[in-house]
């Protein structure tokens, strides 16, 4: 299956480290990458059919240190839908005047929702369908901009509906909030004060974090597997959606 790595932050960091153990993991996972860039209310987006191992797209991403707050990044394993940009995440909409962002790890069977909104898939993956889904009832339940706790609260009833059509291992953020559910497999990391150093599991690169950070600093990063094998990992457990802002998971 696909891969997915989600990170918030309480100031803007980049992502270099855990996008160059992450890119490694495209060994098997060749169909394509991308990474969203949240910049206050804009979003760069990359995208890319080639494997993050080998794509200049990706290259480019690793040495060029763009901070934010909060990223998305996926590696594709097609299940459903060619390999083409129209299919590869993430997924970008907007709603509310916000940009949301979406990436999905999993294969939903039979999953054909009735979209009757202003949100309709561009390419033809359950992924998209499930996003378009998920906006169009977010957007039904609000006549105006929520707050994080009352979308929690409707995408936790939102997010199992879609999952009842298989694995749903997906990440949602709009810039001010990274939502992430596990219906197989994910796990996160809080990075704060006082920071140590860090070794990727999949690449002799190995950081000092107290070394390029501040004490106030925080950051949460969210990935399928772990990224390094010297740092506390916690496992969601299966149906758990957790929402993270300013680098911490709410209650």
């Amino acid at each position: 299956m696909c891969q997915l790595l989600g990170m918030n932050a309480n100031t803007p960091t980049d992502v270099m480290f855990s996008f160059t153990g992450f890119a490694t993991r495209a060994e098997e996972h060749k169909d394509g990458f991308g990474i969203a860039f949240f910049e206050d209310k804009g979003v760069r987006l990359f995208v890319d059919t080639s494997s993050a191992r080998e794509s200049p797209v990706a290259e480019m991403v690793r040495r060029y240190p763009i901070r934010s707050e909060n990223i998305v990044a996926h590696i594709r394993k097609a299940t459903q839908g060619r390999v083409a940009l129209e299919n590869t995440h993430p997924f970008v909409r907007e709603l509310w005047g916000r940009y949301w962002v979406f990436a999905h790890n999993g294969d939903l069977k039979n999953y054909a929702p009735r979209l009757h909104g202003a949100f309709r898939p561009v390419g033809n993956t359950d992924s998209e369908r499930a996003f378009c889904w998920l906006m169009q009832e977010l957007a039904k339940s609000h006549a105006s901009v929520p707050s994080i706790a009352e979308l929690t609260a409707t995408l936790a009833e939102l997010v199992p509906q879609v999952a009842a059509h298989g694995v749903f291992n997906a990440m949602l953020d709009n810039g001010q909030a990274l939502w992430a559910h596990c219906s197989t497999q994910l796990h996160h990391i809080v990075r704060q004060h006082p920071f140590a150093r860090a070794s990727l599991q999949d690449d002799d690169v190995t950081v000092d974090f107290a070394q390029q950070t501040s004490p106030r600093d925080r950051v949460a990063v969210v990935v399928t597997e772990p990224l390094t094998k010297d740092e506390q990992w916690h496992a969601f457990a299966p149906g758990e959606m957790r929402v993270f802002v300013d680098g911490a998971p709410l209650a």
